[in-house]
């Protein structure tokens, strides 16, 4: 994959994540904070570190599928391994300007 692909991909990555939501909370998952890291490498296999707003989320199987079967549909991507951190443990002091005015903290 070349430096420009990789790129491009990577911008695709956060489109993709931007449209994976909690069921329970009207704010995607990557302006919400839940997104630790993003590591693509260059054979197309992608690493994501993630988390939930709270541990015992009942929703921790569905949306981490629907993360790695969204990441899996873009054409560069092989093979997405989605793991589910808890380290740092999240807060709100993580979610973006436009997740935080979405939610009415601002």
């Amino acid at each position: 994959m070349t430096e420009s692909e990789k790129l491009k991909t990577e911008d695709r990555i956060v489109e993709v994540l931007k449209t994976v939501y909690d069921p329970e909370i009207p704010v995607n998952i990557y302006d919400l904070g839940l997104v630790y890291k993003i590591d693509l490498k260059d054979d197309g296999t992608l690493d994501v570190e993630m988390t939930l707003t709270a541990p015992g989320c009942p929703m921790a199987d569905y949306i981490t599928e629907d993360v790695r079967q969204k990441l899996e549909g873009i054409d560069t991507i092989k093979q997405a391994n989605i793991n589910l951190v808890f380290d740092p443990v999240w807060d709100e002091s993580m979610m973006s300007d436009e997740a935080k005015t979405e939610l009415g903290m601002m």
